[in-house]
């Protein structure tokens, strides 16, 4: 849903901070935060811009744990990129985690008509870069000094979707997300790698 101020911002700071370290500001160009305040009036600044365009990541709880943005937002040439990934500890490696990610793919391919969907990360982003290969993206190269981040040069390694992938990958995702890939302690019966492995090998 849009990320908003009154709604979001203090479960997101409150999630943020179960973490003893700071790790997950490393590649973000702000924070981490000093205090709930500083952390409101960041997302009071940056909340209803239209690129980037924010949202807050919710759980099945009805908690706000994570954030995302589409960005770099291009109709004429049919581009869009999700950045500014955010997500707390208690939301990395869930289901409504990939889940958040299937539906802001959904929205730019089906319902926008977007025909590239872009994710890009700094090249020492061993997290990023990894959840992007494990939703099926694909790695297109790195530029080199590509910017500067908290006074550091920033390699960025490129992926990306484009529209005809998403028309194989959708049921792919559509089959892990299916209440039936789950046993009763929630755990998957088939990998999402291994299933976009199989249909991208068809």
């Amino acid at each position: 849903m849009p990320l908003d101020a009154a709604l979001h911002s203090c479960e997101l700071y409150a999630a943020n901070g179960e973490d003893a370290d700071d790790r997950r500001w490393t590649y973000l160009p702000y924070g981490p935060f000093a205090s709930a305040a500083a952390y409101r009036d960041w997302v009071a600044q940056v909340a209803g811009r239209e690129d980037p365009m924010f949202f807050a990541i919710v759980d099945g709880t009805g908690r706000a744990g994570g954030v995302a943005a589409y960005q770099r937002i291009d109709p004429l040439a049919g581009t869009i990129e999700v950045g500014h990934l955010c997500f707390s500890s208690r939301l990395q490696g869930t289901t409504a985690a990939t889940e958040a990610m299937v539906l802001m793919m959904r929205t730019a391919f089906d319902e926008l008509g977007f025909r590239r969907y872009e994710w890009k990360c700094d090249v020492f982003n061993t997290p990023s870069r990894s959840a992007a290969e494990r939703l099926g993206f694909m790695y297109e190269g790195t530029f080199r000094q590509a910017t500067v981040v908290k006074g550091r040069n920033r390699d960025t390694a490129w992926y990306s979707l484009t529209d005809g992938d998403w028309r194989i990958l959708r049921p792919v995702y559509e089959e892990w997300l299916a209440p039936s890939n789950f046993d009763t302690q929630g755990f998957q019966r088939q990998s999402l790698r291994g299933l976009i492995g199989m249909a991208l090998a068809r």
